[in-house]
């Protein structure tokens, strides 16, 4: 059963750079809401070597009909080389607030 709505995920270089992209997202009313969480550090492998850094993570909440705009809109002002960009359903919630979801992001 596809999730009606969802949670779409990247994570950034700088608290700046993450502000600026929830804001962007729900100005073009591409989420309802996107909250930045960090700083995090990160792990991962990048051109053959074992990279540590410190990431924000920006969490966007959309409705599922909305996630591949925002992910083109993410993909296409990322400063990423490789963008993660994580679509995760949302399989309950209250239903007040699913509906303001829906609701803001048209």
């Amino acid at each position: 059963m596809p999730a009606d709505h969802v949670v779409v995920t990247t994570t950034v270089d700088s608290e700046a750079a993450a502000r600026t992209l929830a804001t962007s997202v729900v100005e073009a009313r591409l989420a309802a809401c996107a909250q930045v969480v960090g700083p995090i550090t990160s792990v991962y492998r990048w051109a053959g070597e074992v990279q540590t850094d410190a990431e924000w993570r920006v969490e966007c909440k959309t409705a599922a009909d909305r996630a591949g705009a925002l992910e083109e809109f993410l993909n296409v002002r990322h400063t990423y080389d490789v963008p993660e960009v994580v679509v995760t359903p949302i399989v309950g919630g209250s239903p007040r607030y699913l509906a303001w979801l829906v609701s803001e992001t048209r």
